[in-house]
């Protein structure tokens, strides 16, 4: 008799999110005439969840990885006057997410690639981010680290509001303008389940 390789469901790990070890923060910057005026506002997400499958055997070649995020959960974290916050949450959720017909921000990973020893990799991620009803590739690269039952994976990225179909905000009959790109962090803790 001879030992068979073991299916990936037998030796894969599942790890969740732990969105109270978590940050996960996205900055605006002004452009235009005035932009030296405007504000470039640092919007923390407060609701996320999100699961990785990884097998230490297997490598980073069959991980999977899936966040889902409540548009209406972005919040703006500067020190800012109450009603300009009040004004950036309304114009974010009615304006440029359109929070009541795209709820949720989905990024969906199977294909992973990168290099590591075990416990810590360079990994690249080539996903899809559905965004404002759109779906499009995105590719993020992050450091990973894995200690015992939890996996911290830190990065950043970039997305094109156009891209996604979202009308960029200005202010001051348009002479403040928020740029198209907007950049993303993330230092993300996930426990490993059952």
């Amino acid at each position: 008799m001879h030992a068979t390789r073991p299916l990936l469901e037998d030796t894969s790990v599942r790890y969740a999110i732990d969105t109270q070890k978590s940050t996960f923060v996205v900055q605006a910057f002004s452009t235009g005439l005035l932009s030296a005026f405007g504000h470039n506002p640092k919007i923390a997400i407060r609701n996320f969840r999100g699961d990785v499958d990884f097998s230490p055997a297997e490598g980073l070649d069959r991980a999977r990885v899936v966040v889902s995020i409540g548009a209406d959960s972005l919040e703006c974290v500067d020190n800012i006057p109450e009603k300009d916050r009040q004004d950036i949450h309304r114009r974010m959720q009615g304006e440029v997410l359109e929070t009541e017909r795209f709820p949720e921000i989905v990024y969906e990973c199977s294909r992973v690639t990168g290099s590591g020893n075990g416990d810590r990799y360079w990994a690249a991620l080539n996903g899809e981010l559905t965004l404002h009803g759109v779906t499009r590739s995105l590719a993020v690269s992050a450091r990973v680290v894995i200690n015992g039952d939890s996996l911290r994976a830190s990065g950043e990225f970039a997305v094109r509001q156009s891209e996604y179909e979202i009308a960029l905000v200005s202010a001051a009959a348009g002479t403040i303008r928020v740029k198209d790109e907007v950049k993303c962090q993330f230092d993300v803790v996930a426990r490993k389940q059952g």
